[in-house]
């Protein structure tokens, strides 16, 4: 993993330790279950290219795709915004990664490994349930602190899942999700074997924390808390939803 992943990985695990469920509000034009965070144009300069060293620059044209992502939104992230942002020569990013695919999907494995550092560092309380609610509510605050890369995370057809990183990632967090689900049901879980019992786990406890986390983005539950009683907010109501589903016995 390059100095970039490894730094962004530390900063995102000791961010999301105690994650603050809250009610974003998307710009108008912003992505179909993307809210978009504004972040200030890195600087460019005649020659910025020359002060990267290969293995320097190929990590300064993601984090500037970083930046283009969350700023401008998927729809804004093209080879030539990256190399803009980096301050390099238009041809950069196409030497590092073929094509745009491949700078997304790139993109997208450090999201992954971001994402899954985020639901480790969450996985430290004793108990199944308590260690079940801190996950799902690591799993909202990095969507909630990264919509952008979030978004992508699950754009498959804008990824190339061939790729070892992605695939490496994306199997991960997959791993991750199944083990916390076995936990639960004191069982051990093998990803690549599962029963149809052990697939509707992990689908309904996929379902329930996705579905939550997109119509957060989507500004879509206001309508909900202004109904419930006064003080009532986002995290109150995953709570509750999670207790009901997670506490209830198994069938």
């Amino acid at each position: 993993m390059t100095a970039y992943n490894t730094d962004m990985t530390k900063k995102v695990a000791k961010k999301t330790a105690s994650p603050k469920v809250r009610v974003r509000h998307a710009p108008a034009k912003a992505a179909p279950g993307v809210a978009r965070k504004r972040v200030a144009p890195k600087a460019a300069g005649p020659g910025a290219s020359s002060s990267y060293h290969h293995g320097a620059l190929r990590d300064a044209l993601l984090e500037a795709a970083e930046r283009v992502l969350e700023r401008d939104g998927l729809s804004g992230l093209t080879l030539r915004a990256v190399a803009r942002e980096a301050g390099v020569s238009h041809a950069a990013p196409t030497h590092h990664f073929g094509d745009l695919t491949g700078l997304v999907s790139e993109l997208a494995a450090i999201g992954f490994r971001q994402f899954n550092a985020a639901m480790a560092a969450a996985s430290t309380a004793s108990l199944p349930l308590e260690r079940a609610l801190a996950r799902a509510k690591a799993y909202v605050g990095y969507a909630q602190a990264h919509p952008g890369m979030y978004g992508l995370m699950f754009r498959t057809e804008r990824l190339d899942m061939s790729r070892p990183s992605l695939h490496e990632a994306a199997n991960a967090s997959f791993a991750g999700l199944a083990g916390a689900i076995g936990a639960s049901r004191h069982e051990h879980i093998e990803e690549k074997a599962l029963s149809l019992d052990q697939g509707a786990a992990i689908a309904r406890a996929w379902s329930l924390v996705h579905g939550f986390t997109m119509l957060l983005l989507d500004d879509r539950l206001s309508d909900i808390l202004r109904r419930l009683p006064a003080g009532t907010d986002a995290e109150t109501l995953l709570d509750a939803m999670l207790k009901s589903t997670i506490g209830r016995p198994t069938p």
